[in-house]
């Protein structure tokens, strides 16, 4: 054997920035000869290959990583021929003893995501046939990882399954065998069912993929299992049902969605038809989950716009495509939430060849039976927003005369003949004065006759202004936020508030906190997650109003041990209060002396006019009760009495 020197590394992208365009080329060109010499040696060699080092097994695993994430753009030159003899490296290596670092799910995921399916599939099916101990073994493990963190729900690490689930859809979509391997038993399928009554938009729509695929890879085996798929369409049944009879929220059900969003019934009756597979017990459970598909939403009629005819021209046909591109967009975000790695112009032309029907599509991409211009076109194609426009042949036609030249009344002034001094000219707004030029400039200075005439008008002696309607007199405000109808539905405002209630501590924003036992409780009854629960105290916290409705709300939890009087009493003089006995204190301060301030319009003077006679304070009351209705406007009702009078009126 010819001893080859061993392969390194592929780089990660901050070391990539730092080798230069020729060294990089010139890796390139090495790993692509190094992985054919190694596919052309023997089965021997091979293996005495893999055992001197693990640099084989290293280089594809970070191959295999990198290109996933980046894709083969990457490799410049080399995106054809390295990735090429990469594969037949892989199936070399896979048809002798590959190492443990080769089960990973992680690196069978990324190759079935750089690769197609076409030539995956079988890959991993005869991976499976001959490594099928150390393949279950490894997949075995991640099942047993994924199953409580999928049960635990909101406690769980949303993240780390997320991103686990994407990983694995790849591998689902590639491998039959391990769509069978994770539907076996039923805890896989539950823990996916539980984990989509988490509020998490991007997790459940990942959550929906792998149960799609997972049962639509139970019919591409050989056999086709039928028997495990009915056992499974009866759970989801059990489930929807179970889901339905309970409290829970009818949208948190994963069932209608996969019913709703993916044709997952029509392939599955389809391929039963086919292969003469499609028993009465089976369609009878096809039937009985199509009750559960929602309405579809109708959307409002696009009202259309008719172009007015002036004259200037044709519609282009950008603008003809950019309303085609408006209408399909719907359809290709549709086949784009089960195949995140098509671009959108290849999808364009699927819809375009099986007449935009999404679920046929679907369909043909799964069993990869697209047409031959479809099988070889380049899948990341995206839809162009701006087609080139068609160019019309214009007929040869004779010069125009030449326009004769318009004239106006500004022909020969300065701005004409380019004579105007710039400093008087200004574009646009005219630039503002600062405070220096504005005193400065007198024109534009208020008149001093418009200033006196503005104080003359001025009356001094008008009366005080009215207050009788302010806040404190009315005794209370209106709360003009109504925020009571707009939460009247959250459900968890009564547990939240409770909680701030016992102990606003609990709220706080920390690591110590959000891992104590009285937080997980919080978590656990309102569903809620801790950015949201801490976002809600701090709204409250900055929300004064807010706090005082939800006292209000909940002050009262239905016992009262004792009933106040509410019948009115005078209020003792100086208290502003009311409850409290008639004292000798001042009753004439108006409308505002009894309503909470103490004072009013009269202004009390420690002296009642009806008061015992003889007292110092009631004759002095009574002496200077007419002191101070000069400017309390009695003077001129008495005047104008006096002239009525005068004038030979009666008292009315």
């Amino acid at each position: 054997m010819v001893s080859l020197p061993p392969l390194a590394p592929f780089p990660q992208s901050s070391w990539r920035q730092h080798l230069s365009s020729s060294e990089w080329n010139t890796l390139l060109q090495s790993w692509t000869s190094i992985c054919r010499a190694i596919s052309s040696l023997s089965e021997q060699d091979i293996k005495t290959a893999l055992a001197r080092d693990d640099s084989i097994a290293t280089f594809l695993v970070s191959f295999a990583e990198e290109t996933a994430e980046a894709g083969f753009t990457i490799l410049d030159s080399h995106s054809t021929t390295l990735p090429k003899a990469v594969f037949q490296l892989v199936s070399r290596v896979f048809t002798v003893s590959p190492p443990t670092q080769l089960f990973d799910y992680a690196f069978l995921a990324n190759i079935a995501r750089i690769f197609p399916r076409k030539a995956t599939a079988p890959l991993i099916a005869r991976l499976f046939q001959r490594h099928a101990a150390a393949l279950e073994a490894a997949l075995t493990a991640l099942k047993k990882q994924l199953i409580p963190q999928l049960e635990a729900g909101i406690k769980g690490d949303l993240k780390s399954v997320e991103a686990r689930l994407i990983r694995l859809n790849y591998l689902l979509h590639a491998s039959s065998d391990t769509c069978t391997l994770f539907l076996a038993g039923s805890d896989f399928l539950d823990g996916l069912i539980v984990c989509f009554r988490v509020m998490n938009p991007p997790l459940r729509k990942v959550i929906l993929t792998t149960t799609y695929l997972c049962l639509v890879g139970l019919i591409d085996t050989e056999p086709a299992k039928w028997s495990m798929l009915s056992d499974q369409l009866y759970a989801l049944k059990e489930a929807a049902d179970a889901h339905k009879a309970g409290p829970l929220n009818i949208n948190d059900s994963l069932v209608p969605e996969l019913i709703t969003n993916t044709p997952l019934l029509k392939v599955l009756l389809r391929r039963a038809e086919d292969t003469g597979a499609a028993t009465e017990n089976f369609k009878k459970r096809i039937t009985a989950l199509e009750g559960y598909r929602k309405g579809t939403m109708v959307r409002p009629k696009r009202l259309i716009r008719r172009r007015l005819d002036k004259g200037k021209g044709k519609i282009t046909q950008q603008e003809v495509n950019a309303d085609i591109h408006v209408h399909k967009m719907s359809q290709i975000t549709q086949v784009q939430d089960l195949f995140p790695d098509l671009g959108s112009g290849f999808v364009s032309k699927c819809l375009d060849e099986y007449g935009e029907d999404v679920e046929q599509v679907v369909a043909n991409l799964l069993s990869e039976t697209l047409p031959p211009h479809l099988a070889n076109a380049d899948r990341s194609e995206s839809l162009s927003s701006h087609p080139e426009a068609g160019h019309t042949e214009l007929a040869p036609r004779s010069t125009p005369p030449q326009v004769p030249t318009r004239h106006n009344v500004f022909d020969d002034d300065d701005f004409d003949r380019l004579a105007m001094d710039v400093s008087k000219v200004s574009f646009g707004k005219k630039p503002g004065k600062n405070a220096d030029e504005m005193l400065k400039d007198k024109a534009t200075a208020p008149n001093k006759s418009a200033i006196l005439s503005a104080l003359a008008a001025f009356d001094s002696d008008d009366d005080e202004r009215d207050d009788t309607y302010d806040a404190d007199d009315v005794g209370g405000t209106v709360d003009a936020s109504n925020q009571e109808a707009d939460a009247a539905s959250d459900s968890n405002e009564e547990a939240l508030f409770r909680a701030y209630q016992m102990d606003s501590k609990l709220f706080d924003r920390d690591a110590g906190t959000r891992r104590g036992n009285p937080r997980a409780k919080l978590r656990e009854e309102t569903g809620m997650t801790d950015e949201a629960i801490e976002g809600w105290a701090l709204i409250l916290v900055r929300n004064p109003q807010q706090k005082r409705r939800l006292e209000a709300k909940y002050a009262f939890s239905g016992q009262q041990a004792q009933l106040e009087r509410t019948s009115w009493r005078a209020s003792p003089a100086g208290s502003g209060e009311e409850g409290s006995e008639p004292d000798g204190g001042s009753s004439r301060g108006g409308r505002g002396g009894g309503r909470g301030r103490g004072r009013g319009r009269g202004r009390g003077r420690g002296g009642n006019v009806a008061g015992p006679t003889g007292e110092k304070e009631t004759e002095s009351a009574r002496k200077n009760k007419e002191a101070n209705k000069g400017s309390r406007a009695n003077h001129n009702r008495r005047d104008a009495r006096a002239k009525k009078m005068a004038r030979g009126g009666f008292a009315g």
